[in-house]
């Protein structure tokens, strides 16, 4: 590092010959001189570079060595360069006291002793490359520094995010476990019950009203188990890229009506009701499967959490795109909780009625994005929740 640093000297005299003597004394491979004829043109100079020292004439028409070396002395950018003063005038005249007033580091009387300029140069350049290459090293360490306090935090960071990966991974298996135990738990009971009237011989038991109703149940199970294989393979299909989406011309509001048909056995046994309002017909490209998808996950939120309120559904058109809103009045959703819930196996915090594996509104946020949409959520604790899905025309 050393080697790549070169000095740079200042040497101000009126005279062009002395300057080019001292310049033929002085200059070096690992040095810059550079000269000026008056006390303004060294001024320029000071202002333009930065020298490891500066060797001034103190007798100079105008401005001469010693008011140049106070305003060095006085400037920041130059006050702790070195300075030695030359002159020509006799000893008597005192002029090395005022030099060192002045603030000067030597004074040399002429004729100068060559090898003693080139030595006292010599000391000074080496001092200033040393004083460079220790300052290249001190940046080099507060830079090294830094680099390993940012690694530290991201490092930090990293370890925080694999240990919340890995609370979520368990406590995602205990919720997967205890979802997909619930609709097989359904049906083995079923099966058993089944087994057990058919080792007795019971035939009232599958009378056609029991049988429907049997079979209603094992389909609610079978449905419970499918929806959470589907949501599995939906989250793989997202991080991967790979979630389909296949637009077509989709009336939405038969879209929603058709859906809260099929939704009203729900609605009846979670002790609800569903209203409609809104246009009565509104059309647009977009991949009707996936889009009821989003509508089903907003429903059965709001039946998770509405406390048995009423629920609103809306179909609309507003600023040139559709709109879906699913409105409840039940538990509502806290504001910290809000800026969560659209993660990956995110529930709503401190509900006594989570179920399910989180996935829901993750999903239906990617499947609106991936439309070129946006779903939103407006509530506040213990006055419901809002869902917004908005889809361009």
């Amino acid at each position: 590092m050393l080697s790549t640093i070169r000095a740079k000297l200042l040497i101000v005299d009126d005279l062009p010959e002395n300057l080019l003597a001292l310049e033929a004394l002085i200059k070096g491979r690992d040095r810059v001189v550079y000269k000026a004829l008056s006390a303004d043109e060294a001024l320029s100079l000071l202002l333009q570079h930065e020298f490891a020292m500066a060797i001034l004439d103190v007798q100079m028409p105008g401005m001469d060595g010693f008011e140049l070396a106070e305003l060095m002395r006085s400037t920041e950018r130059t006050r702790n360069i070195p300075i030695v003063f030359v002159s020509a005038a006799d000893r008597e005249l005192n002029y090395a006291f005022k030099g060192y007033e002045s603030g000067a580091v030597d004074f040399l009387y002429k004729p100068l002793d060559p090898h003693a300029v080139k030595s006292k140069v010599g000391v000074f350049v080496d001092l200033y490359r040393q004083g460079k290459a220790m300052q290249a090293q001190v940046e080099a360490l507060k830079q090294s520094r830094l680099e390993q306090e940012v690694l530290l935090r991201k490092l930090q960071a990293t370890q925080e995010e694999l240990e919340r990966a890995v609370r979520m991974r368990d406590d995602f298996m205990s919720i997967m476990s205890h979802e997909v135990r619930t609709p097989l738990n359904g049906l083995s009971l079923e099966n058993q019950l089944r087994k057990m009237h058919l080792a007795q011989g019971n035939a009232d038991a599958f009378t056609l009203d029991k049988m429907r109703a049997m079979v209603e149940r094992d389909e609610r199970q079978i449905q419970s188990l499918i929806r959470l294989i589907e949501d599995m393979l939906d989250v793989s299909r997202i991080r991967t890229g790979k979630l389909s989406i296949r637009p077509a011309r989709v009336d939405l509001v038969q879209l929603v009506t058709r859906l809260l048909e099929r939704f009203a056995p729900q609605v009846a046994a979670a002790g609800s009701v569903i209203s409609y309002s809104g246009d009565a017909s509104l059309s647009g490209n977009w991949d009707g499967f996936r889009i009821e998808q989003v509508v089903s996950n907003l429903l059965t939120n709001a039946l998770r959490y509405g406390a048995k309120s009423p629920i609103e559904v809306r179909v609309y058109r507003h600023d040139g795109e559709a709109r879906i809103e699913v409105r409840d009045r039940g538990i509502g959703i806290g504001e910290d909780d809000q800026a969560r819930i659209f993660q990956q196996f995110e529930r709503v915090s401190g509900s006594q009625v989570a179920a399910g594996l989180g996935l829901g509104l993750y999903i239906s946020e990617q499947i609106v994005v991936a439309h070129g949409g946006r779903i939103t959520v407006e509530s506040t604790l213990g006055k419901g929740a809002l869902f917004r899905v908005c889809l361009p025309l």
